[in-house]
């Protein structure tokens, strides 16, 4: 198992909100534990857009989540004003690692953390390739801002 990177201080750059509905609520009316999984990958898809400046194409992107791992700090309710917060905080030679939480942004708590791993790959083989220096420049230009 992946160790998980330490929160360090560098700000979240990229933030998008995410509107809890009625569906997502669990029997004690608290956002359901796998549906913040669906929060994260809207989270990640969007860093991936803004990382992009394009809109993903998930037919030919080569990046692939191998490991994820959530830490629950606080229920979510159906009030809560929620944004989730991306970032990559270590960029290796076949992964990247990279930080998210479930922010409620009246009370700035923080609900719910994710750590998760992305790794290079090959659609055509189904293997591990290197991270594209593309990749590297345009995250280090997006968490460098």
């Amino acid at each position: 198992m992946p160790s998980k990177p330490l929160i360090d201080e560098t700000p979240f750059r990229v933030s998008v909100p995410v509107q809890v509905r009625m569906s997502d609520l669990d029997p004690f009316v608290h956002v359901n534990n796998g549906v913040q999984c669906h929060y994260f990958d809207l989270g990640r898809s969007f860093y991936l857009e803004k990382m992009l400046q394009n809109q993903v194409d998930w037919k030919t992107i080569d990046l692939v989540l191998v490991h994820i791992e959530l830490d629950f700090a606080a229920p979510i309710e159906f009030h809560d004003q929620l944004v989730c917060e991306t970032k990559i905080v270590e960029i290796g030679h076949k992964s990247l690692k990279m930080i998210q939480r479930l922010r409620e942004t009246k009370t700035n708590t923080v609900k719910t953390t994710c750590y998760s791993v992305l790794s290079g790959f090959d659609r055509a083989t189904h293997q591990s390739v290197p991270i594209r220096e593309e990749y590297k420049a345009l995250i280090r230009a997006l968490e460098e801002c």
